[in-house]
């Protein structure tokens, strides 16, 4: 899927510093960013008395959750796509989507994995 996902979006792996702050914005906020927003709603949600956290769900657990909703390969090419005329500023966009979703996986795997891990010990 991922190869597939690669092959109709055009990614073109190079290194460049052209529109590096397009890439690091859109890092960012896919790595950052959305984690987030996630737990501020949901802190919000459960302070307000809105929702709860599920049973066996904690807020590092949802920390890792937010991390893995970082992965936004498909729909943050779209809007790139949308969003920039210039190939260059595609690229960079692209470049950022990329380093950010796969960031936002590793973190979020990571993270889910320890918790796993010790829940079993």
């Amino acid at each position: 899927m991922l190869l597939f996902a690669f092959a109709n979006a055009g990614v073109k792996i190079e290194l460049s510093l052209q529109h590096a702050e397009i890439g690091l914005g859109i890092l960012a906020g896919l790595m950052f960013g959305t984690p987030l927003g996630i737990l501020m709603a949901a802190l919000i949600a459960v302070k307000t008395g809105i929702a709860r956290l599920p049973q066996g769900v904690n807020w590092r657990s949802l920390l890792g959750y937010g991390f893995l909703a970082g992965i936004g390969f498909t729909m943050s090419l779209f809007i790139a796509m949308l969003a920039f005329d210039e190939t260059a500023l595609v690229d960079a966009a692209k470049r950022g989507i990329i380093a950010g979703s796969l960031l936002a996986g590793v973190a979020g795997a990571v993270m889910l994995r320890a918790r796993s891990l010790r829940d079993v010990n």
